[in-house]
């Protein structure tokens, strides 16, 4: 005889005829939520397949078939003559011990314990709001999306297919862009690569962190400016290195400090951003470059060059990477085009020696077995047909334009707040208030009036403090700068 709590919870199902999913289903779901709260028992009778389709007012086959699912993953068993049970394996648990609620408590919290990792907490994302100042991205309304679109459905359309879609590739990338990727560096950098000189990777920090995983061993010393990218030196913490800052000025790291700690101890690894330096934007002056060079191949330390902006200086012709005058193979150099397109590109690349290059894609493979050739041969069009150097030359001059502007309004509306250097590239100011001035309350203020800028907390460390933030003008038309600008001057200070 069927029990009359189970005909019971029964009658309480309702569907949802708007849902995707089919009657069965939901009602397989209803039983199975049942038995995991402990509203259905281990061994208890289920009633008929045709009282409950009468009951719900729906066809027996569809109760048949919610029953078999059930069956098919082990949660109910059937016996010819005696009916369908709720299988006696199933342990049973008191129903307040499982929690309620349409979340289970498993897909909020897991059983097992995680390590505390302090420095993956500051990975959360900024609202998206209509002003912003944000850390220097570039306006997405200039990339070259109608291309890139053209480009990419060609990719899925032209012959050939069993090469893109039925097999495996390279881990190092498909050959076509890293073809691409060397000639337009070769053009614009003044670097001397062959394809097998790059590696491609889902943009700068997936090139950090293969490089970390790749090349450093626990306890390796890795050296960077400080302040720094907190996001660079978190993967330097995450791969067990032993990271060690070195001042900044306005010519960018102090090599000195370097060489005083190279005498001192091995070093495996400096990371800089020598175009631009991250985030107080300065130049690396050409002898400290000199001399950076000439202290890798006394010590034998590799460089990892993050050039993450090569492509905008308004001044002059940008001073050459480091990696055009690397003649030893010290020089890891590092670029993406989410800082030239949008950060939703997650596209760039590695430059090294051969087998660099060979032994980064055996670990790539690990993780991710070749990335996205499709996308990857897609920006190969563009680089070889010269989209990229006609939307690079326009968006330059666009964001001259907005730079100028924007460090213009600073000057007359702000001048006795802040201080800042014109930055002859990239896409951001870095702007000092004055100490008086909480930049986390500022920018608290500024949410609440549409406007968004960073409180600087990413630019902090123990033993260095600044009241300084990255104010990007780049993705900000000339009008919302204008108004940003006007929103900042009317905060209360």
């Amino acid at each position: 005889m069927n029990s009359p709590i189970s005909l019971q919870l029964f009658n309480k199902i309702s569907f949802a005829p708007s849902s995707h999913r089919a009657v069965y289903l939901q009602l397989s779901d209803v039983i199975l939520s049942s038995i995991k709260k402990g509203k259905l028992r281990s061994g208890q009778k289920l009633p008929g397949s045709r009282e409950v389709a009468a009951l719900l007012k729906i066809n027996r086959i569809t109760v048949a078939r919610a029953y078999e699912e059930l069956q098919s993953q082990g949660w109910l068993e059937s016996f010819v003559g005696s009916g369908t049970f709720v299988s006696s394996h199933i342990i049973d648990h008191e129903p307040e011990n499982l929690g309620g609620g349409l979340v289970p408590a498993s897909l909020k919290k897991a059983g097992f314990v995680m390590p505390s990792q302090n420095y993956l907490d500051s990975a959360s994302d900024h609202p998206i709001m209509e002003l912003h100042l944000d850390d220097g991205y570039p306006d997405a309304r200039l990339a070259p999306l109608k291309e890139f679109y053209r480009a990419y459905r060609t990719q899925l359309t032209r012959s050939g297919l069993y090469d893109k879609f039925g097999s495996y590739g390279n881990p190092a990338g498909p050959g076509y862009y890293r073809e691409a990727i060397a000639s337009h560096l070769n053009e614009t950098r003044g670097l001397k690569a062959k394809a097998d000189n790059i590696l491609s990777v889902r943009g700068t920090l997936m090139g950090i962190n293969l490089v970390c995983s790749a090349l450093i061993n626990p306890g390796d010393v890795i050296v960077s400016g400080i302040p720094g990218w907190k996001r660079a030196e978190h993967n330097f913490i995450h791969a067990r290195a032993r990271h060690i800052g070195i001042k900044i000025d306005e010519h960018g790291i102090i090599v000195d400090e370097l060489r005083e700690i190279c005498r001192k101890q091995t070093v495996r690894m400096v990371y800089v951003t020598p175009h631009h330096h991250y985030p107080t934007t300065v130049s690396l002056r050409i002898d400290r470059r000199l001399e950076l060079l000439r202290l890798a191949n006394e010590y034998g330390f590799i460089i990892f060059e993050d050039d993450y902006d090569y492509d905008f200086h308004y001044k002059h012709s940008p001073l050459l990477p480091l990696a055009s005058a690397d003649e030893n193979g010290m020089v890891i150099y590092c670029g993406s085009f989410g800082k030239s397109f949008s950060p939703a590109f997650r596209m760039g690349y590695l430059v090294a020696a051969e087998n660099v290059i060979q032994h980064l894609a055996r670990v790539r493979i690990l993780l991710d077995r070749q990335g996205d050739h499709i996308l990857d041969n897609a920006m190969a069009e563009l680089l070889n047909d010269n989209t990229v150097r006609r939307y690079l030359r326009k968006s330059l001059a666009v964001y001259e334009e907005r730079r100028d502007l924007f460090c213009g309004l600073l000057s007359a509306e702000l001048k006795d707040k802040v201080s800042f250097a014109i930055p002859e590239g990239g896409m951001t100011v870095w702007t000092e208030f004055d100490p008086s001035i909480n930049l986390e309350e500022l920018a608290k203020k500024a949410f609440r009036k549409g406007l968004y800028i960073s409180d600087g907390k990413a630019h902090q460390y123990p033993d260095y403090k600044t009241n300084g933030v990255r104010l990007g003008f780049a993705s900000s038309s000339k009008e919302e700068l204008i108004k940003s600008v006007e929103i900042l001057k009317g905060l209360e200070y």
